[in-house]
């Protein structure tokens, strides 16, 4: 049974991957339909992760307190129903009230599978890289949601809304799963005031800070990867420039999945964590000036091959070191804290850039994504060093 709800996390992930991803991966044809420019559509990104934020905070108490099952449900009904609301919706208001409610199922998704896959998997003794095997299925879905996409629209001819409401569609049958798997139960006696005291906890206020800048630059390449290389091969006029920016976008994805399949192959992760933090940070810096400098397409899709294998075990080692501070009781609201001020960063940042974009181009907006890089570079200097735990090695 356990490894029944172990599919169920990682299908809640690889939901959440969509989740993120789906606004990137369709931008240039729903600002066309909807008639929209990038600071609107920099609005719809900035509505789905500014609810992301606000839900966040409350969804990981709630899933230490009444235990997976009853979000999960609640994740993939809600994202599935706000898809098919996102597909057809004729107007930007209907369009930025679908993205509401999709950040509501993705943060139900992102707490249960982040929460239980450092529950379920390696026996919960190696939690960073328990995360980074699990969120190897989110850079999945990274990898595969663009990638659809292509083949939906250029190889089907299909409507972007049919492409979509498929998508919802899937997301129905990950439903069906959630409701036939039982899940550990809920810890007895936790008290919501337990989180509140989280906020003052060094380790949790440093990771938090490194998930807002994470999350800013996981988020600005999955919105803006797409526009970014169109403009590099030549223009939205072009249909083969779009395509193969899609194409690209998918590429992401692949650094990404394989960046974290490689980092789970490393045992005691999670005592290394920092320096591969550290590190990761440091390459992303040269990565994102690449990408800023560069007016060559093939040198771009390098820079953003090496930006997603970098990026990979960021997240979740800093998930999985910070876990292993604390019992297993408080990773619910553990994760709320810091997701939710992670998505701050994925809020704002990517806006903008999209209302700096308006009068020029994207490329010319990515320095903000390298100061935050380089703010992450210097914050994860100490995350080895604030509050480790009582047990070395």
């Amino acid at each position: 049974m356990k490894k029944m709800t172990a599919v169920v996390a990682i299908m809640a992930v690889f939901s959440l991957a969509i989740c993120f991803i789906l606004l990137g991966a369709i931008s240039v044809e729903l600002m066309d339909s909807l008639n929209i420019n990038e600071g609107q559509f920099g609005s719809l990104v900035m509505g789905l992760f500014l609810t992301s934020c606000i839900v966040q905070v409350i969804i990981g108490p709630l899933v230490d307190k009444l235990g997976y099952k009853p979000i999960a449900i609640l994740g993939f009904v809600v994202t599935s129903g706000s898809m098919f609301l996102l597909a057809f919706a004729p107007s930007f208001s209907l369009a930025l009230l679908a993205c509401v409610l999709l950040g509501i199922g993705a943060m139900s998704l992102n707490t249960v599978g982040n929460t239980l896959i450092p529950v379920v998997l390696f026996e919960g003794k190696d939690p960073a890289r328990a995360s980074n095997l699990g969120n190897a299925f989110f850079g999945l879905g990274y990898v595969l949601t663009p990638l659809l996409f292509v083949f939906f629209l250029k190889t089907l001819g299909l409507s972007y809304s049919a492409a979509v409401a498929i998508i919802g569609a899937l997301i129905i049958v990950f439903l069906l799963f959630a409701l036939a798997t039982s899940f550990p139960k809920a810890a007895t006696g936790y008290k919501f005031s337990m989180a509140i005291k989280l906020l003052g906890n060094a380790a949790v206020l440093v990771a938090a800070l490194a998930l807002f800048c994470y999350i800013s630059l996981e988020i600005t390449m999955a919105t803006w990867v797409k526009p970014l290389m169109t403009e590099l091969f030549g223009g939205s006029e072009s249909a083969n420039a779009v395509s193969n920016a899609g194409l690209v976008l998918s590429f992401f994805g692949v650094a990404m999945m394989l960046g974290r399949f490689l980092a789970s192959t490393m045992k005691n992760l999670t005592a290394m964590g920092a320096r591969v933090i550290t590190l990761m940070a440091l390459i992303a810096i040269l990565a994102i000036v690449i990408l800023i400098l560069t007016k060559s397409a093939g040198l771009a899709i390098v820079a953003v091959l090496l930006t997603g294998l970098v990026f990979a075990p960021i997240f979740p080692t800093v998930v999985g070191v910070t876990f292993a501070k604390f019992e297993a009781s408080l990773y619910g609201s553990i994760f709320g804290i810091i997701f939710a001020v992670g998505l701050l960063g994925g809020t704002f940042v990517p806006k903008i850039i999209g209302n700096l974009s308006v009068d020029r181009s994207v490329q010319a907006s990515l320095p903000i994504a390298a100061v935050m890089a380089g703010i992450l570079f210097i914050i994860s200097l100490f995350i080895g060093r604030i509050g480790r735990p009582a047990k070395a090695g």
